[in-house]
């Protein structure tokens, strides 16, 4: 089986393509401070990042969240509820972490399926 990396750096890939899987790396909101127009971006990069391997939101299996803050839980899951394909929710978990620098207040990462 092949492995197809897409938007691949020295440290990481952005996607992973293997086994009909399609591994999206942690997305992080770089717009503005609050979680939600953070979470808004990540998801947005989120479905580029699907869509540039040949999948979409409705085939998402598995989403791991971290917060900075787990107070921000309703906030995220606001936005989360507007963008995820209410027919196909993934499994999905959320916890508290420290994040890679101060200003993110979450990352996603998702597995998905290939069509």
């Amino acid at each position: 089986m092949s492995i197809v990396r897409h938007e691949s750096g020295s440290r990481m890939s952005q996607v992973v393509v293997h086994g009909g899987l399609v591994h999206v790396s942690g997305q992080v909101g770089r717009d503005g401070t609050e979680v939600g127009p953070q979470t808004r971006a990540a998801l947005a990069e989120i479905d580029r990042l699907l869509a540039l391997a040949g999948t979409d939101k409705s085939r998402i299996l598995s989403a791991t969240i971290w917060l900075a803050d787990i107070a921000d839980f309703a906030a995220m899951n606001a936005v989360w509820d507007a963008w995820v394909d209410p027919a196909n929710p993934p499994a999905r978990a959320t916890g508290e972490s420290r994040l890679a620098k101060p200003i993110y207040r979450v990352e996603i990462m998702v597995v998905a399926a290939l069509p």
